[in-house]
């Protein structure tokens, strides 16, 4: 496999999407990538153990793209060998009653991990400003003060609210939290045979909703607003990584590679040192528990 610098999905500038590639060249087979990703997840896995014991760090990542690029079956191979006590996974649908009682990010507070563990959030506080921007008439069901119709949304709340999101990463950034937001980037025509894949096998047609045609139609939007977001929310504490995903094996690796990448640069995340009493007396421990035969 070729060598990956992961650090050249991050945006560090002006990010256009259609500049931007939906595949990458690895020279190798899936199945080689897949055997990559194996190697990759395992060492997260033990890296999250170490995390756990070291009790400072959490980490959370969130995944963005359109319908069919993968983040479903993403979560389930790259974390597939994590301990399950150490990561917890939320698909934020659509808001339910007792969340609208509340700020649109207060769902995503309540579910950032713990310290010492991972929070995978499938979609994100990120679909604020992109279905919603998409779909303006959900701003209603916020029930926000002086908006009662679609023309009553000013034009700068979108900025605000990208404000806000740079806000509240910034909070718990400083606050021992990694965030990683992954755009996986997956090319209108490939969508297009996945969701006819979907069609095409009767184990799959349960996937299918005719509304994802309906979205589709809308993809140009989509598109813009992905590019907009990103590029007001990309920022050095909590950047934006574009994953090209028309190759599901690839975008997973990637996606592991880089989280792996860049939390084992961190020096201060290792396991507690052994209480000098216990190191001291380890025979004596081992004899007595010995003894109980």
């Amino acid at each position: 496999m070729k060598a990956i610098n992961t650090d050249d999905f991050k945006v560090t500038s002006k990010f256009s999407i259609t500049d931007t590639p939906t595949t990458l060249d690895t020279s190798c087979s899936d199945l080689k990538t897949h055997d990559e990703l194996k190697k990759v997840s395992k060492k997260l896995g033990k890296l999250q153990d170490k995390m756990y014991a070291n009790n400072r760090y959490s980490v959370l990542v969130c995944l963005q793209g359109m319908d069919t690029s993968g983040k479903d079956s993403l979560i389930r191979e790259v974390f597939r060998r994590f301990n399950a006590r150490g990561v917890n996974v939320y698909s934020f649908k659509t808001p339910s009653s007792a969340e609208l009682e509340h700020d649109y990010l207060w769902r995503h507070y309540i579910a950032l991990p713990e310290r010492g563990k991972f929070s995978v959030f499938n979609r994100s506080h990120y679909e604020n400003v992109l279905i919603t921007r998409v779909h303006p008439e959900y701003l209603l069901n916020e029930n926000l003060p002086g908006i009662n119709s679609v023309d009553d949304i000013p034009k700068h709340i979108w900025k605000d609210r990208f404000e806000q999101i740079n806000n509240f990463e910034k909070h718990i950034t400083q606050n021992g939290v990694v965030v990683f937001k992954f755009f996986l980037h997956l090319s209108k025509e490939e969508q297009r045979e996945r969701l006819l894949r979907r069609l095409d096998k009767p184990e799959h047609n349960w996937k299918f909703a005719p509304s994802d045609l309906e979205e589709r139609e809308l993809w140009d939007d989509y598109q813009k607003y992905y590019e907009d977001a990103i590029n007001h929310t990309s920022k050095d504490n909590a950047p934006w990584f574009v994953i090209p995903a028309d190759n599901k094996e690839t975008a997973r690796y990637l996606v592991a590679k880089t989280i792996y990448d860049h939390l084992k640069n961190y020096d201060d995340i290792k396991e507690p040192e052994v209480n000098e009493d216990v190191l001291d007396n380890i025979n004596a421990y081992k004899k007595k528990l010995m003894e109980e035969k």
